[in-house]
């Protein structure tokens, strides 16, 4: 379960919240298909964090440019 990427780890979780919410399993079915959930749930959490993290770095790198302010440096305005 660990390889899946997000986008799949999702769909299965989904597929776990309609099996649930459809009922009619014994209560052993249930457990096992909630435990798959929860197994889901957190490895969507960990991909999200993990792209949180990498967005994070991504504006840091940026408001580190020495014009700070987004724009290419003095170079734009003699383009306009």
């Amino acid at each position: 379960m660990e390889q899946l990427g997000y986008e799949q780890a999702r769909d299965e979780l989904i597929e776990v919240v309609r099996g649930l919410e459809a009922g009619g399993l014994s209560l052993e079915e249930s457990l096992a298909l909630w435990e798959k959930g929860e197994r889901l749930a957190r490895l969507c959490e960990r991909h999200l964090d993990g792209a949180r993290e990498r967005i994070e770095a991504a504006l840091a790198t940026v408001e580190d440019t020495p014009s700070g302010d987004g724009s290419d440096g003095p170079d734009e305005d003699r383009a306009r």
